[in-house]
């Protein structure tokens, strides 16, 4: 299972979460988002793959931020059309399509097959994500693949019996974010080994 955590910012708590058992760190260039990144770290992960994550973003200002972090995946929420999503596949970069589980869920991911690598389903926020609330995993089921898809929305410490019970074919890894912080943008990092310890 890939573990992402998602919205980072300091570079000592980088450094700190780079040691759990993590495989991606998220950095949120959305400026609205309380996680915002507006410079680069004195400490990028090198053990981790780097993730992008943009709301309605231009391809030159995605491009800048791929450029500048040294990003290895980019993660696009809000109105991103499918062949942005492929032109940045094509480019080499791992393409995650972030989309909120609502009724029409299956039918928006229809426009994305072949164009990205994976989902990453999302309770439904006019924030974009980060939003501390869950949803009902069931509502999943409904997903026939073939993309494979990461699990996110209010994940926390108290969801690990929940996820040891929760299977589907298409489920590739967990989105971690607020559930685990102690500040915007600081995670507890003894706390996010232990999760992970226990859900990997």
């Amino acid at each position: 299972m890939i573990i992402k955590v998602c919205g980072m910012r300091d570079a000592e708590n980088i450094r700190a979460v780079e040691q759990t058992g993590a495989d991606w760190m998220g950095f949120i260039f959305y400026k609205k988002s309380p996680r915002y990144v507006s410079q680069v770290p004195d400490y990028l992960p090198q053990q981790m793959k780097r993730v992008g994550v943009f709301v309605n973003s231009t391809f030159r200002e995605v491009m800048d931020h791929v450029n500048n972090f040294g990003l290895h995946a980019v993660q696009f929420h809000g109105n991103t059309l499918p062949d942005m999503c492929q032109a940045f596949r094509e480019r080499g970069l791992i393409v995650i399509r972030a989309l909120p589980v609502v009724s029409t869920f299956v039918a928006d991911t229809a426009e994305y097959m072949e164009k990205v690598d994976y989902f990453l389903f999302d309770t439904p926020t006019l924030k974009f994500g980060g939003s501390g609330r869950t949803y009902d995993w069931q509502l999943l089921q409904r997903y026939n693949g073939p993309t494979p898809f990461l699990l996110s929305g209010g994940l926390s410490p108290h969801s690990v019996a929940s996820l040891q019970t929760f299977s589907h074919p298409y489920l590739a890894g967990y989105d971690l974010n607020s559930g685990f912080e102690t500040a915007p943008a600081l995670k507890d990092a003894t706390v996010l080994q232990s999760f992970i310890k226990q859900i990997k």
